[in-house]
C-alpha cells in the first residue's frame, strides 16, 4: 500500500527527476533541469543550505574569494570581490538563488529510502512517496564527521567533539585541547582556540600547505589561471588518492598569508605527529612528523613552480619565498591526559557522505558512492558535489556549474532515450507545462 503523497493528494505521485539536497549542488541541478524543461522536484531535509545553517562554526568563512562565488545564472555582485563570505552571507546568497529560480524545493522533507522500482526509483520520505525516472544525489560529501576508531579508547575524563559540535571556544571545556587533524578545519579551530587563550596541541598527519596570496594574486586565481582546477578526473593519475586529499591549510582572510604549522607554533601550539594510539591515559603519536612536513613543503614548492611558468609569462611580480616548516625541539611522542591536562579532543579528521537511506547496490565497502564522473553505477542515478567528481574544482561552489551542465545533459539524454528527437516535445521530460505543474504542487505543499 502506498503512502498518500501530501503535495498532490494522489496515491502515488510521479515525477521525472528527484534531486536530493537543496544546497548549492542541488540548486544548480534544478536551475539546469528547468532550462531543459525537465519535470523535477528538490527534496531537502531542512531549509535551503541546511548544512551551512546548522553544521558550521560561527567564525567560518569560505576558502574561495567572493569573485569566485558563482552558480549557473548567478554570480557575486557585491562591493568586496576579494573578500571571503561568512556563513550567513552564503546562506543569503543561496536563498536568493533559490527564490530567483522559483526552484521546486520541498523543505523539511527527509528522504528515508531510495530503491529501484521498475525502470525508475521509489523515493520514500517522511511526507510521502514519489516515483521517479531518475535521481540526482546532491546531499553533499560532508554529512557526517569522520571520526577514527581510536576515539573509543580515550578515557572518559576527555570530552570529545567534532566540528559539528563546535560553534566557538565557549563550547570547549576548560583545560588543554587536542585538535586532531592539520587540514583547513583543524588549523582554523586551533588558531581560534589559541587566540582565546587556550592551551592547544595539534596532532598533524598528511596535509596540504599553500599560501593565501602568491605573486600578486589569491592562490585560487592561479589555480584557475593555470588550469589546475579544471583538470578532469580521468586525467588524474591516482584518482582514489586525489579524492582523499585533505583540504589545503587556508583561511578566508587576506590578513594571513600562511596558515600553517609555523603559524600555530608561533601562537604557542604544541605540534605533534599523527595520533597513533591510546593506552589508558597515554596518548601516543607518530614519530614521522618531520617526514610528513617535508613532503608537504616539497609539494607546495612543486605547485608554486608550476604557477611560476604562467606567472612569468604574465609578467607577475617576483615570486615570494617561504621558509620550510620548522619543528622546534625533539618530537613529542607521548602525552598523559591527566598530567598534561588534556581535557578535550576535537576530531578535525574530515567528513564523509551519509547514504544510509540509499537502498541501491552502489556503495563500496567503505560506504563511498561508486560512480564514473558522477554517473552512478545504477541507470538513471547521478551525483553532484563530491570531491574531484569530474574536475579538481568539483567540491567548490564555483566548480559546480561545469559538473552540473555535464550531468544534466547526460540525464536529459537518458530520459530522452529511446524516444526519437521528433517525439521529444510530447514526452513528459521535455514538457514545460509538466514542470510548472510540479512546481505549483510543491509550492502549495510548502504553503500548507
Amino acid at each position: 500500500m502506498t503512502t498518500d503523497a501530501p503535495w498532490t493528494g494522489r496515491k502515488a505521485d510521479a515525477v521525472d527527476v528527484v534531486v536530493i539536497g537543496a544546497g548549492h549542488a542541488g540548486l544548480a541541478a534544478s536551475h539546469l533541469l528547468s532550462r531543459h524543461g525537465v519535470d523535477h522536484v528538490v527534496l531537502e531535509r531542512g531549509q535551503v543550505a541546511n548544512a551551512w545553517r546548522q553544521e558550521r562554526w560561527n567564525s567560518l568563512r569560505l576558502l574561495t574569494p567572493n569573485w569566485q562565488t558563482r552558480l549557473p545564472g548567478k554570480a557575486y555582485a557585491g562591493d568586496d570581490p576579494d573578500g571571503f563570505m561568512a556563513v550567513p552571507e552564503l546562506v543569503r546568497f543561496l536563498d536568493d538563488y533559490a527564490a530567483g529560480l522559483n526552484a521546486p524545493v520541498l523543505t523539511e522533507t527527509t528522504v528515508t529510502r531510495v530503491a529501484r522500482n521498475g525502470d525508475g526509483y521509489r523515493v520514500s520520505t517522511d511526507r510521502g512517496t514519489l516515483q521517479a525516472r531518475a535521481v540526482v544525489l546532491a546531499s553533499g560529501a560532508c554529512n557526517r564527521p569522520s571520526v577514527p576508531g581510536i576515539a573509543g579508547k580515550l578515557p572518559d575524563t576527555v570530552k570529545q567533539l567534532t566540528p559539528f559540535d563546535y560553534d566557538s571556544p565557549d563550547d570547549v571545556p576548560a583545560g588543554g585541547v587536542l585538535v586532531v587533524g592539520a587540514s583547513a578545519t583543524g588549523l582554523q579551530l586551533a588558531t581560534e582556540l589559541l587566540r582565546a587563550g587556550r592551551d592547544v596541541t595539534l596532532a598533524a598527519g598528511e596535509h596540504v600547505r599553500i599560501p593565501r596570496q602568491y605573486r600578486g594574486h589569491d592562490i585560487f586565481y592561479w589555480l584557475q589561471r593555470c588550469g589546475i582546477h579544471d583538470e578532469r578526473y580521468d586525467q588524474v593519475e591516482d584518482l582514489a588518492r586525489g579524492r582523499r586529499l585533505p583540504s589545503p591549510q587556508l583561511v578566508g582572510t587576506r590578513e594571513l598569508d600562511l596558515l600553517d604549522l609555523n603559524h600555530l607554533a608561533g601562537l604557542g601550539a604544541r605540534i605533534t605527529g599523527r595520533l597513533a594510539g591510546v593506552r589508558d591515559d597515554t596518548l601516543m603519536f607518530s614519530g614521522a612528523l618531520r617526514n610528513v612536513c617535508e613532503l608537504a613543503d616539497l609539494k607546495m614548492q612543486r605547485l608554486l613552480a608550476q604557477i611560476d611558468e604562467t606567472a612569468d609569462a604574465d609578467g607577475a611580480p617576483a615570486p615570494e619565498r617561504y621558509a620550510p616548516t620548522q619543528l622546534p625541539g625533539p618530537p613529542v611522542l607521548t602525552l598523559d591526559t591527566r598530567r598534561d591536562d588534556i581535557r578535550s579532543v576535537i576530531w578535525a579528521t574530515g567528513f564523509r557522505p551519509d547514504y544510509h537511506w540509499l537502498d541501491v547496490p552502489v556503495l563500496d565497502r567503505k560506504g563511498q558512492l561508486i560512480h564514473e564522473g558522477g554517473v552512478v553505477a545504477s541507470p538513471g542515478m547521478y551525483a553532484l558535489g563530491l570531491p574531484l567528481m569530474r574536475r579538481r574544482k568539483s567540491s567548490f561552489i564555483f566548480g559546480i556549474e561545469d559538473d552540473a551542465r555535464d550531468i544534466t545533459q547526460h540525464l536529459v539524454d537518458y530520459l530522452r532515450w529511446p524516444f526519437p528527437e521528433s517525439d521529444a516535445r510530447s514526452s513528459s521530460w521535455a514538457g514545460a507545462a509538466s514542470c510548472r505543474t510540479t512546481q505549483e504542487s510543491v509550492l502549495s505543499m510548502n504553503n500548507g
